[in-house]
């Protein structure tokens, strides 16, 4: 499922920036409801590259999307130097190549017109700030940081509930807050139009309200899909939601919608966890789908 880095839909332009790659899950743990026996059909592309023995194979990464002169940086993974002791990949980072990847495509963090938080996990968050002088600051001193509205209310409810740092891992505290207080931060509603054809898009169910990005234009499509779909194994079967969702029937339910629309309007999927891969077109098989690539029947 590799493709370039580079991928152009229509007139726009979208690039994957790596924080983390190759990261392992247990399919076991995952995926409560997983039968390995299930996928024997699909074993010959997904192994070895996206999956081996037990172990599942996913990406954190960012997606920059080019457009009508706007620079659109879509979710913010890892960050560095942020407290997470109960994720020691994720622990006191430092002296990642995430600035340095996003330079490599001509863009500085004050070239960044919309920061776009599909929803607020701390893999999603991170790089929303960085550490100056033991402050949280704005990474990306000039963007709008566009966070769904329903999104935004559910975690300051869980503020009320727990201490900031049991929240998310602490990561409202340190990478969402922050934003708020320096006043960059604008709630959005389902379907608001952030340009002409790129209009947000409720995703609900692996958290009460994930959104994603839906760009149409002159019959090229895609869709910014967040943690909606985590792995290509939910291509094969869509209904196997994860141990993270928030309501794993209702993510099922959102899965099998877009996925359906994919297929039918031969749109790309910008998954945010897809090891190696900017976006993805899809087909239907059987009660599932296949990526529509060289070497795949």
């Amino acid at each position: 499922m590799t493709q370039a880095t580079s991928l152009m839909i229509g007139d726009a332009r979208i690039d994957r920036v790596v924080d983390l790659e190759k990261f392992p899950l247990a399919m076991s743990w995952f995926f409560p409801d997983a039968d390995k026996a299930e996928l024997a059909e699909a074993l010959s592309w997904l192994v070895p590259r996206f999956m081996q023995g037990n172990d599942l194979f996913i990406s954190i990464q960012s997606f920059v999307l080019r457009l009508d002169g706007k620079t659109i940086l879509i979710d913010t993974c890892v960050g560095e130097h942020k407290q997470r002791p109960n994720r020691p990949v994720w622990h006191e980072r430092k002296g990642t190549d995430y600035l340095a990847t996003l330079a490599s495509l001509g863009l500085q963090p004050e070239d960044i017109d919309y920061v776009f938080c599909t929803h607020l996990h701390a893999d999603h968050v991170g790089w929303n700030t960085r550490l100056v002088n033991g402050r949280w600051v704005p990474t990306f001193p000039n963007a709008r940081y566009l966070i769904g509205r329903v999104e935004a209310q559910h975690w300051q409810d869980q503020l009320k509930l727990k201490p900031a740092g049991e929240v998310n891992h602490g990561s409202y505290h340190d990478s969402v807050l922050p934003i708020i207080e320096a006043g960059r931060a604008d709630f959005v509603d389902s379907d608001h139009e952030l340009l002409n054809g790129l209009v947000v898009r409720s995703l609900p169910g692996h958290t009460v309200g994930q959104t994603g990005l839906s760009f149409k234009r002159n019959g090229c499509g895609c869709l910014f899909t967040g943690d909606a779909i985590h792995h290509p194994i939910q291509l094969v079967k869509p209904d196997w939601s994860t141990a993270l969702c928030d309501d794993a029937a209702q993510a099922r339910v959102t899965r099998r919608q877009f996925l359906a629309e994919a297929a039918e309007q031969n749109d790309y999927l910008i998954a945010s966890h897809f090891l190696e891969t900017t976006g993805v077109q899809i087909r239907s098989k059987g009660d599932g789908y296949i990526p529509v690539l060289p070497g795949i029947v």
